[in-house]
C-alpha cells in the first residue's frame, strides 16, 4: 500500500475486538513513530500506556472502544512558548506516524483530546509543565467506518506575493 493510500484509508475506530495486540508489533510501530520530524532532535514525546485502573478512573464513555492497548502521549517541557510549540508539533507528527504504522498492519486507533483536561491530567499524574497530546486506543477494529466528506483543498489555499 502506498503512503497516499494509507494516509487517505486511515480512520478512526470507535470499537475494538478483543484481540491481543503483539508487543513487539506495538514496539515497532512506535519506533517507526521515533523517526517524525523534531526540531533539533529533541524527541520531546513520552508514553504513558494505561492499565484498567486508570482507565476506570478516566470513565471514558466506551472504555476507549474496549482497545486492548490504551497509551498516553505526553510532550516534555521547554523553555520558550516557541520551543513548547515545536516539541507539541514534533509529538503530534511522532502520533500520526504511529496511527499510519499501526493502520498498515491492520491495526485501529481512536485519538482522545480528553487527556488534557485538569481532572484527568491529575489521574495520569502529567506534570504541570508538560502537554497531553492525546490518549489513544489502539486494536482490530470492529468496523472501519467510511470516510467523511473533506473540504476541497484548493479552498484551504492562498497564495502570497
Amino acid at each position: 500500500m502506498t503512503i497516499t493510500n494509507l494516509i487517505k484509508t486511515r480512520r478512526t475506530i470507535k470499537m475494538f475486538k478483543p484481540d491481543p495486540i503483539g508487543e513487539s508489533d506495538l514496539m515497532n510501530w512506535l519506533e517507526a513513530a521515533s523517526y517524525a520530524p523534531n526540531h533539533r532532535m529533541t524527541e520531546p514525546w513520552e508514553l504513558l500506556f494505561l492499565g484498567p485502573d486508570t482507565r476506570a478512573k478516566l470513565n471514558h464513555k466506551t472504555d476507549f472502544g474496549s482497545a486492548p492497548v490504551v497509551f498516553a502521549i505526553i510532550s516534555k517541557p521547554a523553555a520558550t512558548s516557541f520551543e513548547r510549540d515545536e516539541n507539541i508539533m514534533a509529538s503530534s507528527c511522532f502520533a500520526q506516524n504511529f496511527l499510519l504504522a499501526a493502520h498498515e498492519a491492520g491495526v485501529g486507533s481512536y485519538w482522545a483530546s480528553l487527556g488534557a483536561l485538569p481532572h484527568n491530567r491529575n489521574i495520569l499524574a502529567v506534570p504541570e509543565d508538560y502537554d497531553v497530546i492525546g490518549i489513544f486506543g489502539v486494536g482490530y477494529p470492529v468496523e472501519v467506518p467510511n470516510a467523511k466528506p473533506r473540504t476541497p483543498i484548493m479552498s484551504k489555499i492562498t497564495y502570497l506575493s
